[in-house]
């Protein structure tokens, strides 16, 4: 992912920044805790959510409750 700085000299390109093994770019400790208080308050969101709700998104009740069960840093695709 690359991008742009602005400088006294103007705008110049960044570097691309790092990847990981699986191609996707290399998040900070920051970013990668951002991250986690948002999955935690999302799931905590879809998990008061009542039925008329989750029935509106495609969502049935276990699926709510096993997605709000997730631990925080499990925050790739649900595995099926």
């Amino acid at each position: 992912m690359s991008g742009f700085s602005l400088s006294r000299g103007g705008v110049r390109r960044t570097a691309q920044a790092p990847s990981r093994q699986d191609g996707l770019p290399a998040r900070g400790w920051a970013d990668r805790i951002a991250m986690m208080l948002h999955a935690m308050t999302t799931r905590r969101h879809l998990a008061a959510m009542d039925d008329r709700m989750l029935k509106d998104i495609g969502v049935s009740r276990s699926e709510a409750l096993q997605e709000s069960s997730r631990a925080p840093w499990d925050t790739g695709p649900r595995a099926q």
